[in-house]
């Protein structure tokens, strides 16, 4: 069984098609998404329309991210911040104009289901953000630090690559998991358009929101494979501000 870990998508339902006809996904494989499905492109809808079937007959394990949780306000209760709307909302707004109150409520089921953190049995951690807590995430105070923490992947790229673990000026949070796999900071802000990594900390958002690719990773092997460049599929929009 192989497992890929893949990185926020945006709405960008045309890269996820092409990353998965890329990857030559087969039965037995295992998919953990990094969260953001929606908030960008115009397919968010479409996108979560997507997940609910691949997962009928794939196993996949889905993460949310802060974007998610602003689409799951807006179908529960109607919110939209102003925030929200003008870092992708809108887009996902009018992305919902076809579907029906049923549709949305079963869209609304979907995300009330995902994850904020998932641990598989090898002690890899995969979380959207990241978490604060020198307990890890278990002991969280804050729950939006799952979504929005940025904090965990500084500390990993600020920390020597070549220090020992067992070192006392390791961080203590990343010596918590073998491994740990995020998203929602765009790797392309650090003109990287492919997955980056700091210390043991994978980051799977590759600006798929923006001007970059949407980027899976087989765990195991670290294969990495991407996308086009997601502006390239959808020509005619601009994706997120």
């Amino acid at each position: 069984m192989r497992t890929f870990a893949i990185g926020d998508i945006h709405g960008g339902l045309q890269a996820l098609q092409q990353l998965l006809e890329i990857i030559v996904i087969k039965k037995e494989d295992q998919f953990i998404f990094l969260g953001d499905y929606v908030d960008g492109w115009s397919e968010s809808a479409q996108t979560i329309e997507f997940l609910i079937e691949l997962q009928k007959n794939y196993n996949c394990i889905f993460i949310k991210g802060n974007h998610d949780v602003y689409c799951e306000n807006w179908l529960a209760k109607g919110e939209v911040s102003e925030n929200w709307y003008g870092h992708g909302g809108e887009h996902t707004i009018k992305s919902y104009l076809e579907y029906s109150k049923k549709d949305k409520l079963k869209h609304l089921r979907f995300l009330k289901t995902m994850k904020l953190y998932y641990v598989d049995a090898k002690n890899r951690l995969f979380i959207h953000a990241g978490f604060t807590s020198m307990h890890g995430p278990y002991k969280e105070v804050y729950e939006s630090n799952y979504n929005w923490d940025r904090t965990l992947w500084e500390t990993a790229l600020s920390t020597d690559k070549n220090m020992n673990k067992n070192s006392i000026f390791y961080p203590k949070r990343l010596k918590l998991f073998r491994e740990i796999y995020i998203g929602h900071t765009p790797t392309t802000n650090y003109g990287f358009n492919i997955p980056m990594q700091g210390c043991n900390v994978w980051n799977l958002d590759t600006g798929a929101a923006f001007m970059g690719k949407l980027s899976a990773i087989d765990i195991d092997t670290k294969e990495i494979f991407q996308s086009d460049i997601v502006q390239l599929l959808y020509s005619n929009e601009k994706g997120r501000n």
